[in-house]
C-alpha cells in the first residue's frame, strides 16, 4: 500500500511490512550472506514478513531521531534501532548482526558518492535531502568486515508513492551488491 499523499522523508513515522513482489529479494539474502548469516537464518528471514514500526522525532537537542522496531513472522525475531541522525559513529551489539558501528545524518542527494543510492527518488525527498545509514561491521568483535550504506526516501513505483531504502554492500572480499527494499504503508504507529 502507496504512503499517506502528506507523507514524506521530513517524517516517516508509521508502520511498514516489506513488499517481496517489489524489493530485491536476491540481493538482500545476498547482503546477509556476506555479513556472515548461515543459510537456514537467511532463508528464515527471507520467508518471513519484516514489520517496521518507525517513531521520526526531534530530541529535546533538536536533533533528528528514528527509532525503529523491526520485527520478522512468523518466528517473532524482533530488534530495536535507535538512530540519532548526527552521523557520530555509534557501536552496536545486534541480536541478528552482531557487533556493529553506524552512522546515520539527512543529506543531499548529490553529497553521497554511490549513483544507485542517489537515484528514483521523488522530488520532495531530493528536496528535503535523504537518510544515509552507515553500518559497518565491527571487525574486532565479530570477525568479519563488511560495509552496508543506505538510502531511504520516497519512491513512486508503479504509480504509489512507496517507502523505500537503497542499498549498497561491500563485502569481506570486495564483493559489491546494491538492492531495494520496498515497504507497504500498514498504518500510523
Amino acid at each position: 500500500m502507496a504512503v499517506p499523499s502528506n507523507m514524506s522523508i521530513l517524517n516517516i513515522s508509521g508502520k511498514f511490512a516489506s513488499n517481496k513482489s517489489l524489493s530485491d529479494n536476491e540481493a538482500s539474502d545476498d547482503i546477509l550472506r556476506l555479513q556472515g548469516m548461515g543459510w537456514v537464518k537467511r532463508k528464515i528471514i527471507g520467508a518471513g514478513t519484516l514489520t517496521l514500526a518507525i517513531e521520526h522525532f526531534k530530541n529535546a537537542d533538536g536533533v533528528e531521531c528514528i527509532n525503529i522496531e523491526q520485527t520478522l513472522n512468523p518466528g517473532g525475531l524482533k530488534t530495536n534501532d535507535e538512530r540519532v541522525l548526527d552521523w557520530a559513529e555509534k557501536a552496536k551489539e545486534d541480536s541478528v548482526f552482531g557487533a556493529t558501528i553506524g552512522q546515520n545524518r539527512r543529506v543531499k542527494a548529490e553529497d553521497v558518492e554511490d549513483e544507485y543510492l542517489r537515484e528514483g527518488w521523488t522530488a520532495d525527498t531530493l528536496e528535503h535531502g535523504l537518510i544515509q545509514s552507515r553500518v559497518v561491521s565491527d571487525t574486532a568483535k565479530s570477525g568479519v568486515s563488511w560495509t552496508v550504506n543506505q538510502t531511504w526516501g520516497i519512491e513512486e513505483i508503479k504509480g504509489e508513492r512507496r517507502y523505500v531504502r537503497h542499498m549498497y554492500m561491500k563485502g569481506p572480499k570486495d564483493e559489491e551488491v546494491r538492492g531495494r527494499l520496498v515497504y507497504n504503508y500498514i498504518g500510523p504507529v
